[in-house]
């Protein structure tokens, strides 16, 4: 149990008040009278008391239900007591917690005025009614008013700072949330244009190499036969990276995934590139100038597919025997990368279907 805490709810609470408070005000208001005002002209604390007592105390335990209601009943206790000839100081204290939970829990400004004028007169009454002068009387009464007032005004000032910061904090968990959905949608549009560009590159590569490997079946079955190696293996790698890119877009909390995530490709994949470029008949060179260091991995990936896509297109329109040079300079803050062709190809290659860039 130690770690839980005993949560008791208001209207618990307002019962345990409004019980020790009418215990309270009946023994002290009994033991006021027998030590002192019995020597008075007070009428005696008598069953009538303790029974008015009790109507203006236990209302208490509805005082944020029914705050109106509870004020009036409450005062109204109050104001036959005092007609009834007790002693006005036993039992003036329930009808300021009565005004108090008006004021907090009714702040509009005739609620409140209303409120006032009720605590207000009450007190007023119970000062001519103890016979201490007017002068005392409205003394006592602006003294507990303007506390009750000044104390509901701070609880209730406060109440709608919190209200103001729980709506606040509501919307801010709402904003992250859609921040966090719409960051999910451009991941997956990025994950799209990423398959895209896997798919058109490889695509484009099998379409020379098949195109190769019919045009030489009965002159070069070597040929053929090393064109048709590449397609399997440009297949199988294709194959690999679509598996990734749609891995990620499945994933989710509660499925468990039969293998790591493949790392988006970079330039240290650039070797590969250029074998299966040189398989399908391109005759690529790199040259590498500057001093060569780790990209960060938005520009090492745009650096790829840029490289990529110019070579996708040598073969879609500048042939398969194209001559192409892949130059990459390392600056001091910026790579620089340049795909040129020979131009020399003489279109498409055999059965390569022509088209546009990719």
């Amino acid at each position: 149990m130690g770690g839980r805490r005993l949560r008791v709810g208001p209207t618990v609470v307002d019962t345990l008040l409004a019980a020790v408070l009418a215990t309270v005000t009946v023994v002290y208001s009994w033991e006021a009278y027998q030590e002192r005002y019995r020597f008075e002209s007070w009428r005696p604390f008598d069953a009538a008391a303790v029974a008015l007592c009790l109507l203006v105390t236990l209302p208490l335990a509805l005082r944020r239900r029914a705050p109106w209601t509870v004020l009036l009943v409450s005062s109204a206790g109050l104001l036959v007591f005092l007609a009834a000839g007790y002693q006005p100081s036993m039992n003036p204290w329930s009808s300021l917690l009565a005004g108090y939970s008006v004021l907090v829990r009714r702040p509009r400004r005739p609620a409140a005025g209303a409120a006032a004028l009720v605590v207000g007169g009450l007190w007023l009454a119970a000062g001519f009614a103890a016979r201490v002068g007017v002068v005392v009387s409205v003394a006592q009464a602006a003294l507990g008013l303007g506390g009750v007032w000044v104390f509901a005004t701070g609880v209730r000032s406060l109440g709608e700072r919190n209200a103001r910061l729980a709506e606040l904090t509501e919307r801010l968990r709402q904003e992250q949330q859609l921040r966090a959905r719409h960051a999910v949608v451009e991941e997956r549009v990025r994950i799209a244009r990423e398959l895209h560009d896997v798919v058109a590159h490889h695509l484009s590569a099998l379409a020379v190499q098949a195109g190769l490997a019919g045009y030489v079946f009965d002159s070069d079955p070597a040929a053929a036969k090393a064109a048709l190696a590449s397609i399997g293996a440009t297949s199988r790698e294709a194959l690999e990276e679509m598996r990734g890119l749609l891995r990620v877009l499945r994933v989710a909390p509660d499925v468990e995934e039969d293998g790591p995530y493949l790392p988006a490709p970079g330039l240290d994949r650039l070797d590969e590139l250029v074998d299966r470029s040189r398989a399908a008949g391109l005759d690529v060179r790199v040259a590498v100038t500057g001093r060569p260091r780790p990209l960060a991995p938005g520009a090492d990936l745009c650096a790829f597919r840029v490289v990529q896509e110019a070579l996708t297109n040598v073969l879609k329109h500048a042939g398969a025997a194209a001559r192409v040079t892949v130059a990459l300079h390392y600056g001091a803050d910026r790579l620089e990368a340049e795909v040129g062709d020979d131009g020399a190809g003489g279109g498409p290659g055999p059965n390569c279907p022509a088209g546009g860039s990719v």
